[in-house]
């Protein structure tokens, strides 16, 4: 894997920031991954560049990795985001899911996460981010495209591109939308194209990438680590160690086997979160001597001085229609599904509009290969948050809204099952021959739940209790701990914890709620 040219990245004496410089231990990290990424050939200004060592004992097909760990709260996202933007500012070229071609000479950079929602979680803090899916697959797009594209991204600049189906004014149009928003699919269709219609195919990335950001990497297992190292020169994860492990990764993160001079702590709760009682309530997990009956009467104490925190004896069905209930046993996400459609009075072998659902995958043969890239494309990854619109126009088709896409509205052929448990066939309201696979969003596991955010989440206290109960550990530390942690850290702006098997009486049904979409 070649490293390129050397390039110097001007970067400010102190972290920029309208608070003031970096805690202690974010500017220890900031000053070991700009030496880290020296290493790869950039020279950081202000940061001496440490001498290339021997990659003998590295595959040399696989890029280097270092890790920056910490738990809510403790920065990670504003390295993340200053990282991305010193490196724009040094004329590095990042790469996104709608435009990737290489131009001579320049550096590339990708910011990544593994969800859709996830991405779209940076996006709303200002950080451009993709998923790895659309990073690692790139289509093939007709020379026509490639000009348009190369056009606007250049700023104008250079020679003006013509199409036949470009109305007057309408490319200097899509310039001025594409100044705004840097999609190129966007600004093509504000000038009346579709990206789309110039893609001729898909093909996965050949050409490595010299630098690459990966928020949420306490969600990656270790094939999709070693398929980022094929792709990335340089790889920076970004990951939260008191999370839960992928299933199936032996309970271990894909980080945990980096050497420990590849891997950065951050300890200080950043300033921004001091005074959150959720971040609050997750830092308090860690005291060993804090069993379930001291956390839950912590939470009490904490619903009674901060709005933020509610306990509550009922699930909100309305609630469930926007975020998921998280849940950590499969039995009880089924359970609280059917309660929520019962409450809406909706009938079991039919779906309504509005209900949420959650991608599954999908069932497309290997030979329909460009298929299933297409829906990943569309943002349609495992653990997606899509809101059923009604059925499409062709049979087996539905019209969705994908939370967190750069395009949320698509109609694609589904599979969509509800399911009834262990012992009887899942509901199955709609059924493509083959298409993107989706199972009720009224509840969701809290491992599935990983990587995402909502302003309200609400969590199912007696399945904590089961895990209490269960005397189960993970990694060392009680599962009931990792599963609470996880849990109240997805909720940004209020967390519900929910005590009985109860749900609450909704008002209308379930398409009058006005959804929260982003």
């Amino acid at each position: 894997m070649g490293t390129g040219a050397g390039m110097t990245l001007l970067t400010p004496e102190a972290p920029r920031h309208e608070a003031g410089a970096y805690s202690d231990d974010q500017q220890t990290a900031f000053e070991r991954v700009c030496a880290f990424i020296a290493q790869s050939g950039l020279t950081l200004e202000g940061i001496p560049a440490p001498a290339l060592g021997s990659r003998a004992d590295v595959d040399a097909e696989l890029g280097r990795v270092f890790a920056i760990l910490g738990k809510a709260g403790s920065g990670k996202t504003r390295l993340l985001a200053d990282l991305g933007q010193i490196l724009l500012d040094a004329d590095v070229e990042q790469i996104s899911a709608d435009h990737d071609v290489k131009r001579s000479g320049r550096r590339t950079f990708a910011i990544v996460a593994p969800t859709n929602k996830a991405a779209s979680v940076l996006r709303n803090r200002g950080v451009e981010a993709t998923t790895i899916h659309r990073i690692i697959y790139t289509p093939l797009y007709d020379p026509e495209y490639e000009k348009l594209a190369e056009w606007l991204a250049e700023g104008g600049k250079g020679e003006r591109p013509e199409h036949a189906s470009l109305a007057e004014g309408a490319l200097e149009r899509a310039l001025a939308f594409f100044e705004e928003t840097k999609s190129i699919p966007a600004a093509l269709a504000s000038a009346g194209l579709r990206g789309s219609e110039f893609i001729t195919g898909w093909t996965r990335r050949d050409d490595s990438i010299d630098i690459g950001l990966v928020d949420e990497a306490s969600m990656l297992d270790d094939k999709q680590l070693e398929d980022l190292r094929r792709v990335f020169d340089t790889l920076i994860l970004f990951g939260d160690p008191a999370q839960l492990a992928p299933v199936g990764q032996s309970d271990s993160m894909a980080f945990d086997s980096l050497p420990e001079d590849g891997k950065v702590y951050l300890e200080q709760v950043h300033r921004q979160a001091l005074g959150n009682p959720i971040v609050e309530l997750a830092y308090a997990i860690a005291d060993p001597t804090l069993d379930f009956e001291g956390f839950e009467r912590l939470l009490r104490d904490t619903a009674e001085r901060d709005e933020r925190v509610v306990i509550a004896g009922r699930a909100d069905p309305a609630k469930m229609a926007r975020a998921p209930m998280l849940v950590w046993r499969n039995a009880t996400r089924i359970r609280l599904i059917h309660a929520f459609r019962t409450a809406y009075g909706i009938p079991e072998t039919v779906l309504e509009k509005g209900e949420p659902l959650i991608c599954d995958g999908a069932e497309i043969p290997l030979k329909h290969r460009k298929k299933r890239i297409a829906l990943e494309q569309a943002g349609l990854v495992k653990g997606a948050q899509v809101f059923y619109q009604g059925p499409g126009r062709k049979p087996g088709f539905a019209r969705l809204y994908v939370a967190g896409a750069a395009d949320p509205q698509i109609s694609v052929a589904a599979i969509i099952q509800i399911e009834r448990g262990t012992d009887a066939e899942p509901i199955i309201p709609l059924a493509a021959r083959m298409g993107a696979v989706f199972l009720h969003g009224a509840a969701c596991t809290i491992h599935k739940a990983q990587g995402s955010q909502w302003p309200d989440v609400q969590v199912f206290a007696p399945d904590l209790y089961a895990a209490a109960r269960s005397n189960r550990m993970e990694n060392g530390i009680p599962l009931w701990k990792r599963l609470a942690y996880v849990a109240i850290t997805r909720a940004q702006h209020k967390l519900f914890w929910v005590t009985r098997y109860a749900m609450a009486r909704p008002e209308g049904t379930v398409g009058s709620i006005e959804q929260t979409l982003d």
